[in-house]
């Protein structure tokens, strides 16, 4: 282990830590992210989405930080990202269940909030079903032609001041079929899916900074898995 992996997993441990014996401080970031959650959604995404390329960087060159990463402009895009995840979380979550009330699922809205059982499970299933087929490809999509407009400019922060040739990435650099056969055919039904279950199963507080973590969950698979390959 690096002195750099250390540094990583000591940060880390302390981060969690501060938060599970510190109270306060939990309860604070649970006022705050009540008061401000786009604020909120765009810090864990940051910090965290960011970290998780940073660790899969790690596997995959031997650098957290190697040359023409963008450090900044990533997490400038993750944040961004992060907003419009949240937005989506309350879109889906307060109009997904309304709809199988009407479809005949009674108590749909209440019981997501309610005990485990069957109709939470199906209602969360549900959400997550629906926000996976309609705003994740939009999602993944954007943040595939962010990232190559990132690459681009090797990094630099010029890569936040220049306009993204939204077309010519599009037409020219996106592998369509690798986007289609990997990333939406097998990552939203057979990861995203199954985990935004859980996370429609989490108090609404929660369910962005899971996912922010589940989003580094993914990043460190793919990457062990294409290393091993």
């Amino acid at each position: 282990m690096k002195r750099s992996d250390l540094i990583a997993v000591l940060i880390f441990l302390a981060i969690i830590a501060a938060f599970a014996f510190c109270a306060p401080l939990l309860e604070g970031y649970t006022q705050f992210n009540a008061q401000h959650g786009y604020i909120t959604a765009f810090l864990k995404f940051a910090l965290l989405a960011t970290f998780g390329e940073m660790l899969a960087a790690r596997i995959r060159c031997g650098q957290y930080l190697p040359a023409g990463f963008g450090l900044v402009p990533r997490a400038v895009v993750w944040g961004l990202l992060g907003i419009t995840i949240q937005f989506a979380f309350k879109v889906f979550a307060g109009g997904v269940p309304p709809t199988l009330e009407d479809l005949g699922l009674t108590h749909a809205t209440t019981e997501l909030q309610g005990e485990l059982g069957f109709t939470r499970l199906l209602t969360a299933f549900s959400i997550s079903v629906v926000m996976n087929v309609v705003y994740a490809p939009v999602m993944m999509t954007l943040h595939k032609i962010t990232d190559l407009h990132i690459q681009e400019y090797q990094g630099s922060m010029q890569a936040l001041v220049h306009p993204i040739k939204v077309r010519a990435i599009m037409s020219e650099r996106i592998d369509w079929k690798q986007m289609w056969s990997f990333v939406y055919k097998k990552t939203i039904p057979f990861f995203w899916i199954p985990a935004h279950t859980i996370s429609f199963l989490l108090p609404a507080a929660y369910r962005t900074l899971f996912a922010a973590l589940l989003g580094v969950a993914l990043g460190l698979i793919l990457t062990i898995a294409v290393k091993k390959r």
